[in-house]
């Protein structure tokens, strides 16, 4: 680790302990050439996969826009902000979880699909007609039975 001071490479880590946040590991260290110290932190760095759409473009993966779809589906129906927030972080740590590079854009859909599904029924089948692309209403009624199991 290059001393932020004098800029030796020459560094001694004098202590090592779990960060406050307990995501990081917090070090102390002191430069051999200056003898001044300094603290580092160290954090894993992960990544989300990309997204695959059906065209087969390649996209990151957007926290705003999956918050963006619960936000239409969920447009004025009964359902608190904090409910919203842990499914979107929920879906997130699923996609972490899953350790893959790219994710194909129905699956994170089903997800979310999912997650609409028991936070509110209406929002589901809101969700659900333009993701499914309903042609007529025998496909919403296709999705309230679904909804009614």
């Amino acid at each position: 680790m290059k001393c932020p001071f004098c800029g030796s490479l020459d560094t001694q880590v004098i202590e090592t302990r779990l960060a406050e946040d307990g995501l990081s590991i917090r070090r102390r260290r002191r430069c051999q050439s200056c003898d001044k110290r300094f603290t580092t932190y160290e954090t894993a760095d992960v990544r989300l996969p990309q997204v695959v759409k059906s065209n087969g473009t390649r996209e990151e993966f957007s926290e705003t826009k999956l918050r963006e779809g619960f936000k239409r589906a969920l447009h004025k129906r009964p359902v608190s902000a904090p409910l919203v927030d842990e499914a979107v972080s929920g879906i997130r740590q699923r996609l972490l979880t899953l350790g893959e590079r790219e994710i194909p854009a129905r699956d994170l859909g089903e997800m979310v699909m999912h997650a609409l599904k028991k936070l509110d029924k209406v929002a589901y089948i809101r969700f659900a007609s333009v993701y499914r692309s309903f042609q007529d209403i025998d496909d919403f009624r296709d999705a309230i039975r679904e909804v009614d199991k």
